[in-house]
């Protein structure tokens, strides 16, 4: 999960992560959900699901009791009795790229899309290390896999130099080439390449788990080259020019929604669309001021719908559920690749929407 959506990317008044359980328990079965509710919970028992993975937290604000008095804590307590772990990735899944904006802007079918509101700029690094022609693929694969070596949208990008390494193994070392007390001259491949800071530990731990000396000879090198940016909603373009009417409706349909909201003139055109996942009126003013015609998203209040009409920006609420549920098939399939068909994966078929429409 934190491969996809680093910690790193959680914003300030979040808390994701890992919250209830033992983290080195073995899984065997997952089930992914917006929120852990007790449906959910009851669900996930009857599958024997080990780990559920939420997009809002279970644990947001500090609690002081875990009983059977409420529901929180009848949640809980279900949770911890019958061994089952959560985690939760929230706005660190909002913004990362492959996310819930991003995928919401593929469904809706948005070319040239940009970040709506940007968080912060990611810093990138210069990992160098000296490998034995002998393990120059396996600790070359092993950095790409582990998610370094992006440039722009190509993967696997390296720099690979023939070099040789000196080294004399001192009293008590062990190594994996050469003899303790004489110098060593070893022909090995330097192998360069970039790696964003969110993941730097966990490409460099990687790393060195596969790398056969004793000792690692690796550098790493702050750059100034521009980083990734990261960001709540997108916004993007429609192929071709429609009437919002027309593309109310077309929302409906591609989100599968039982009801939407429209703010603005049916009959007027659209193009440029601005879509934020959840709850996304705060980037009302920002989505007006970068040229959208309208915004997607979801828990629109009365003023909000009014500002909006005031800045000529149409909106359409397709509802806080629908719009961060598009998520969990595309997580499923991440998961799925990443961990292999040994686990079962499971999106919950609990629909969290506390109301009803009549």
């Amino acid at each position: 999960m934190e491969k996809i959506a680093p910690i790193k990317l959680v914003d300030k008044w979040d808390n994701c992560g890992f919250q209830i359980g033992n983290i080195n328990k073995n899984v065997e079965a997952i089930m992914l959900t917006l929120d852990v509710a007790e449906e959910v919970v009851q669900e996930a028992i009857s599958k024997n699901v080990d780990l559920i993975i939420s997009h809002h937290p279970i644990l947001f604000n500090p609690i002081s009791e875990i009983t059977l008095n409420d529901t929180k804590g009848k949640i809980l307590y279900d949770i911890i009795r019958h061994d089952i772990s959560v985690y939760s990735a929230h706005t660190n899944l909002d913004v990362c790229k492959g996310g819930v904006n991003d995928v919401l802007a593929d469904i809706l079918q948005l070319k040239n899309t940009k970040i709506l509101s940007k968080l912060y700029e990611e810093k990138l690094y210069k990992l160098v290390v000296f490998v034995p022609k002998t393990h120059v693929k396996k600790v070359r694969d092993t950095i790409t896999e582990s998610g370094g070596g992006w440039i722009g949208n190509y993967s696997h990008c390296t720099f690979n130099i023939d070099g040789f390494e000196t080294f004399m193994p001192r009293e008590g070392t062990n190594p994996f080439i050469g003899t303790e007390g004489e110098v060593e001259v070893v022909e090995e491949i330097r192998i360069e390449t970039i790696v964003p800071e969110s993941i730097l530990d966990t490409v460099v731990e990687n790393m060195i788990k596969v790398h056969p000396y004793e000792e690692v000879a690796y550098d790493v090198y702050l750059l100034n080259n521009k980083g990734f940016d990261y960001g709540y909603g997108r916004i993007g373009e429609l192929q071709d020019i429609i009437a919002l009417g027309d593309f109310a409706k077309y929302v409906k349909k591609k989100l599968n929604c039982k009801s939407i909201k429209v703010i603005g003139d049916i009959n007027k055109n659209v193009r440029r669309v601005a879509v934020c996942g959840g709850s996304g009126a705060e980037f009302i003013e920002i989505a007006s001021k970068k040229g959208a015609d309208v915004l997607v998203t979801g828990d629109i209040k009365y003023h909000e719908a009014q500002l909006a009409i005031n800045l000529g920006l149409s909106l359409i609420d397709a509802n806080h559920y629908d719009t961060e549920k598009v998520i969990l098939p595309y997580l499923k399939e991440y998961i799925q690749k990443e961990v292999g068909n040994s686990i079962d994966i499971y999106i919950s078929n609990f629909n969290s929407v506390p109301y009803e429409i009549f």
